[in-house]
């Protein structure tokens, strides 16, 4: 499981003034290619009472989920093992 730092939800209200929201919404995951479950296995919230989806946060998603899926592909590759080499210890006589 790769859990990145936690995201803000950037909400643009009818005023064109935008704040920090709750989660991004399940339009929002749907529009990115992303499921809930998805979206919390990498850190982002989800609020399940939003029902808009904005261009923004989209691409939000789709640039976070990206880093996660390459950092998981990382973490995933084994490290090079190094071998030792071994000496030979003389016999005393």
């Amino acid at each position: 499981m790769v859990v990145m730092h936690h995201i803000k939800v950037v909400i643009t209200k009818h005023n064109k003034k935008q704040s920090l929201g709750k989660g991004f919404s399940p339009t929002e995951l749907e529009k990115a290619g992303v499921n809930r479950h998805q979206a919390k296995q990498i850190g982002l919230p989800v609020d399940v009472k939003r029902k808009t989806a904005h261009d923004q946060n989209v691409a939000t998603i789709k640039e976070h989920a990206e880093k996660a899926k390459a950092k998981a592909q990382a973490e995933a590759k084994p490290e090079p093992q190094k071998t030792e080499t071994k000496t030979k210890k003389k016999a005393k006589r």
